[in-house]
């Protein structure tokens, strides 16, 4: 997904030294001779050669949205998209002590929990080390939040610092879909999970922002004369069960709610994007936006999707994935040809009722 990452210089850019990828903000380690899920080159986890985002200006990109977070109140979209994650562990008679949430919304996940899931001890990992200090300092007034042993790390989703089998339950909440191996950091996770443990996923899909791609798509081959990658790649809602057994989750799940969130302007759209760290970040991005394309692309926004109030709408697609690891527990498929009784001898039996 993405946006215009220079639509005028309303906002500050915040400049930050690069930090360890995996810098600990708290105590939360212990010596094991376990192997780490990024170690275990059999299982078919391979890091993808090719790179469609630049993970370090999407880091930036999460700083720059720590700070924008501070200036406004809760995101009703982002929290929405949280509480139907979580509401699925309310479908669950499973309990998961031992909890890891990885990037993407780690702040309101951890406000919005309230005891959900029966988690003792939770751990909060983002690639930016400034959204995970705002985690941390987050002050929460839930009584429930106060029982759970909370730690928190810096680190990636495609190299997972985290031990194999050591994980009850994964939840990453619109992170994923910024990861160049999708399909890898799938794979560390159901590594990270214990037998019958439970990754709950949402990312965003395809049809995200098909607004504003027209809009920018219009604009650009009316003021440049061609087009050039503005918004990035997504998942379509036929790839995400691909991708659950691809990663080797059994059970799997999928479904996809859409959202249409409106805005007074396009300006304030691509504002709400900054701060939910979701500009571009192409490897291939073009890095400079002419001002004339930019205002271009507002006008023609509003003039083909904008409301008789004056308001513009933005959908956002969000695909929902649930899958467990694999344990002898679960059910099964009866193998072909195992069927004990016919269809021909029921219908006998029954008749055509």
């Amino acid at each position: 997904m993405g946006g215009f990452n220079n639509l005028f210089h309303t906002f500050s850019l915040l400049t930050r030294t690069q930090r360890n990828s995996l810098r600990s903000i708290s105590s939360s380690s212990s010596s094991s001779s376990r192997s780490f899920c990024t170690d275990n080159g059999a299982d078919g986890l391979q890091n993808s050669r090719v790179k469609i985002f630049d993970r370090d200006l999407k880091r930036k990109q999460r700083d720059r949205a720590t700070w924008l977070m501070g200036q406004t109140q809760n995101d009703s979209f982002v929290d929405a998209v949280v509480e139907n994650v979580l509401d699925r562990l309310e479908d669950c008679k499973k309990l998961f002590p031992t909890t890891l949430c990885l990037g993407g919304s780690i702040l309101p996940i951890r406000r919005l929990l309230r005891g959900r899931g029966g988690i003792e001890k939770l751990i909060m990992m983002d690639t930016s080390y400034d959204m995970v200090k705002l985690c941390k300092d987050a002050e929460l007034d839930d009584a429930h939040n106060e029982k759970i042993e909370t730690s928190f790390i810096v680190g990636d989703e495609e190299f997972l610092p985290v031990k194999e089998n050591s994980l009850d339950l994964v939840i990453s909440c619109l992170g994923l879909h910024w990861t160049n191996d999708l399909p890898g950091a799938m794979i560390q996770s159901r590594l990270a999970l214990k037998p019958d443990g439970l990754f709950l996923g949402a990312i965003l899909g395809g049809e995200t922002l098909k607004e504003l791609r027209i809009a920018c798509t219009v604009a650009q081959m009316e003021r440049e004369g061609g087009i050039s990658p503005r918004i990035s790649p997504l998942a379509q809602v036929r790839d995400a069960g691909n991708l659950l057994t691809r990663a080797g989750f059994t059970l799997p799940g999928v479904d996809v709610d859409e959202y249409v969130v409106k805005y007074e302007s396009a300006l304030e759209l691509i504002e709400h994007l900054r701060t939910m760290g979701e500009t571009n970040a192409l490897v291939q991005r073009n890095k400079l936006l002419k001002r004339e394309t930019a205002l271009a692309t507002a006008a023609i926004y509003e003039s083909m999707f904008g409301a008789e109030d004056g308001s513009v709408p933005a959908t956002y697609q969000v695909i929902y994935m649930t899958g467990w690891k694999e344990h002898e527990s679960q059910p099964r498929a009866k193998r072909r040809g195992s069927a004990t009784v016919s269809f021909n001898d029921i219908k006998k039996q029954f008749g055509n009722t």
